[in-house]
């Protein structure tokens, strides 16, 4: 069963989060994830929401979600992501 990471951003840092950018796409692919959503392509038709920027990333079960996720190797592209604003970072369970 899928399972989506869905992520805001709100980016302080637009070069720095380029750069995380550039290297966690590789590493999403090599977990099998996929990209389902475009940044900046969101509209919001009911409630208080006001995202900048939402990615929702389609990983094939929650385990390669949380394997991507607890990586050794994303520990470095966690903080650097950090530094670049902050976050709200969501894992749901596919039906």
């Amino acid at each position: 069963m899928p399972a989506y990471l869905v992520v805001e951003h709100l980016i302080t840092d637009p070069d720095r989060f380029e750069q995380y950018r550039n290297k966690v796409v590789p590493m999403i692919e090599g977990f099998g994830g996929r990209y389902l959503t475009r940044s900046g392509s969101h509209q919001i038709l009911e409630g208080a929401w006001k995202p900048t920027r939402v990615a929702i990333i389609e990983f094939p079960d929650m385990a390669a979600l949380k394997a991507f996720y607890d990586a050794p190797e994303y520990r470095p592209l966690f903080e650097l992501r950090r530094g670049t604003g902050t976050d709200v970072v969501i894992a749901i369970e596919g039906a």
